[in-house]
């Protein structure tokens, strides 16, 4: 009998959710399409969200509601999944389980678990660690709770997938008490690498357990992880996802020093810096024009020279952090590319595969600029793979529900 699973994936500027109908006895092979899919965007314009929904046979609802209380929104998406034209469902009763990213973990969960409310008070304790993310993630399985009631619910962690990390890579070279305080490397988009790792193997036509892989999740936040069979044994995101490579508006890896500076000559203050780090840095606060990459080539055509050199930055640095994760794998199989910039940009992708050639890394020029989703874009001959993967963490999330059927009740539609 059929299952049907509600997934939501809360940021602190949108609201991502989708409903998946499965069979109880197999999952496919392949991500099916949604029977729903909704958007909430909170940034639209100030006191306002503006609600995108779309369903499998094409229905589309497009509206904006003048309003803050984001939980009243929220339910009044979920509620378009039974009511009015987008209706996919006789009754609510149908959903057998909600399903929730959640983005820290900490180190104590390292599989997706059904959400208690014990679960519900460590994800907000760890809130400390990422206080625009959880906060919005426990908002999300709140309003699963008022609209919806018991309904089983589940937490899949970003952090999760790299909880395994060895203690010399997790750990910082600070005080040894800081560390017992929770200061230590976590990593994140770990839902996406974990999905990009297995979807690899299958388009090696591989076991997930013999390949060494380098993942490259290039959007507007950007990591890379370094999975070896099957686990993540490096990542380039730390304590918080500020770690690591340039991105859109975040800096990534810099020296701490400059901070104290900041704040000892400058006057700088915490929130000023949170501010300017976090949403003034990366390729918007090098070129002065967007965090956006295809702001950023129009403007490089247009001969803006911060713009090139954003770019210039943004490139060596990512080759550099490709080029760091290979000692550790001892080889590679393959190179993967995901998310907005990974799966979009042919020239992010060539550039990140310059001064690979050492390892025989060879891509086909006219494969790398048609636009590849899922596919190999390496020439034939070349014994390291690059793969362009359309990542999918709202199908890894109704996955990790499947599995986890069997810790709750529910009735068969």
């Amino acid at each position: 009998m059929p299952m049907k699973i509600l997934v939501l994936n809360a940021g602190s500027s949108s609201q991502k959710s989708c409903l998946y109908e499965l069979a109880d006895d197999r999952l496919p092979a392949l991500p099916p399409e949604p029977l729903w899919e909704a958007k909430v965007d909170w940034t639209h314009q100030q006191g306002f969200a503006e609600i995108e929904i779309a369903t499998a046979r094409g229905d589309r609802v497009q509206t904006e509601i003048q309003t803050s209380d984001r939980p009243a929104v929220m339910a009044q998406m979920i509620e378009t999944l039974w009511n009015g034209p987008t209706r996919v469902l006789e009754n609510p009763a149908e959903i057998v389980v909600v399903g929730h990213r959640v983005v820290h973990g900490g180190a104590a969960y390292r599989d997706s678990v059904l959400i208690t409310p014990a679960v519900k008070a460590a994800i907000a304790d760890l809130a400390a660690f990422a206080p625009v993310h959880n906060p919005a993630n426990l908002e999300g399985i709140e309003a699963i709770e008022q609209s919806l009631g018991a309904i089983p619910q589940v937490a899949v962690f970003d952090t999760a997938f790299h909880a395994h990390l060895s203690p010399q890579v997790a750990t910082y070279p600070l005080p040894y008490e800081w560390l017992e305080q929770g200061i230590r490397r976590y990593g994140f988009h770990g839902i996406s690498h974990r999905y990009c790792a297995q979807r690899a193997a299958q388009l090696l036509n591989r076991k997930l357990t013999s390949l060494r892989l380098i993942i490259c999740h290039l959007g507007n936040g950007c990591s890379l992880t370094a999975v070896r069979d099957g686990i993540s044994v490096e990542t380039t995101m730390g304590f918080t996802p500020l770690e690591g490579l340039m991105m859109g508006s975040r800096c990534g890896s810099i020296d701490p020093g400059i901070l104290l500076h900041l704040l000892r000559q400058e006057q700088y203050s915490v929130e000023q810096l949170d501010q300017v780090l976090n949403k003034g840095s990366g390729l918007l606060g090098v070129s002065g024009v967007s965090a956006d990459l295809r702001q950023i080539e129009q403007a490089i055509a247009d001969g803006h020279t911060r713009a090139q050199l954003a770019l210039d930055i943004y490139l060596h640095r990512l080759r550099a952090a490709i080029a760091a994760l290979l000692p550790g794998l001892g080889g590679l199989d393959a190179l993967v590319f995901t998310a907005g910039v990974g799966e979009n940009s042919a020239r992010v992708r060539a550039a990140a595969c310059e001064g690979l050639g050492f390892l025989g890394l060879k891509i086909d020029p006219q494969q790398n600029q048609s636009r590849p989703l899922d596919q190999d874009i390496a020439t034939a001959d070349s014994p390291v793979r690059v793969l362009v993967i359309h990542t999918q963490e709202d199908w890894a999330i109704a996955q990790d529900c499947w599995h986890l059927r069997s810790t709750f009740q529910y009735r068969n539609g």
